[in-house]
């Protein structure tokens, strides 16, 4: 992130000062070196509605003035800085007056009388510093913008993923980092034999009974240790002797810095005298 030499010479410098020699000095200094952008006042009360109009990169202002001193004019300023960086460059020919000025909210100050050299260049350094911070701020909103703009789309994308796996499948869960259920639509519950407590309803003291436990333990040890499964073949034998086959299909979820945050899947029940396996419809 770079400040171009036509950015510095274009930005809008405001000089505040109650003598008019002084003023047109410092314009003619400006000038010299090709600012273009130059306003100025001899009234410090105005300074404050000026800025708020205009978003000044940078005010050159004395601080020995009647009826409002440069000290209460950055006082005045604080109260109305939006963007939180107040680019006051003080002129004075107090010594003392300068630790007051940069405790004050000042950035830096210039020296009466002038060291032209010094002057040009403390003013020039101070823009480039001025001009990335605004950039620095423009480049956080469009962050802040585009990070807005792809969250609503992955929540778009997240709900038409979890419509569509509902409609194709008999039943769609999704759990935490620590395995507990937050979504569940159909009988997972039932399935895997869990009892859940972050649900109101909580399986039967029997729902495990009838499972195939090798093939419960290996789907648990494959989303203990985060792997995704695709069609898993998963049975139980009811009371009635009848045969249940189910096919299950789940993947782990990380955020956006790669952080687990938990498992979702979605499954179908087999058709026990479907030769083909097909799947259960209403």
């Amino acid at each position: 992130m770079k400040v171009s030499e036509s950015d510095i010479l274009n930005a809008s410098i405001l000089l505040v000062d109650d003598q008019q020699d002084n003023i047109d000095l410092l314009r003619h200094m400006l000038e010299e070196v090709g600012y273009k952008n130059i306003t100025s006042t001899m009234d410090p009360k105005r300074v404050c509605a000026l800025n708020r109009k205009n978003r000044y990169d940078l005010i050159l202002l004395d601080l020995q003035m009647p009826g409002m001193d440069g000290f209460q004019v950055i006082e005045a300023l604080k109260t109305n800085d939006a963007d939180g960086y107040l680019p006051v460059l003080v002129i004075t020919a107090q010594p003392g007056h300068k630790l007051r000025a940069l405790e004050c909210g000042a950035k830096d100050f210039v020296s009466k009388p002038f060291d032209l050299i010094e002057a040009r260049t403390r003013i020039r350094n101070m823009l480039e510093v001025r001009l990335l911070y605004n950039k620095l701020q423009d480049h956080t909103r469009e962050l802040e913008r585009m990070v807005e703009e792809r969250t609503a789309e992955l929540r778009e994308s997240e709900a038409r993923y979890r419509s569509l796996t509902e409609l194709a499948s008999d039943w769609y869960w999704e759990q935490d980092q620590d395995g507990h259920f937050t979504k569940v639509s159909g009988p997972v519950l039932e399935m895997l034999g869990l009892q859940v407590d972050s649900l109101s309803e909580q399986p039967s003291a029997g729902a495990a009974a009838g499972w195939d436990e090798t093939e419960r333990g290996i789907l648990q040890a494959a989303i203990a240790a985060r792997q995704p499964f695709l069609d898993f073949h998963f049975s139980r034998v009811n009371a009635d002797g009848s045969r249940q086959q189910f096919r299950v299909s789940g993947e782990p979820m990380f955020d956006r810095v790669c952080t687990f945050i938990g498992y979702r899947g979605v499954g179908v029940e087999i058709l026990a005298d479907s030769g083909a396996h097909g799947l259960k419809r209403p």
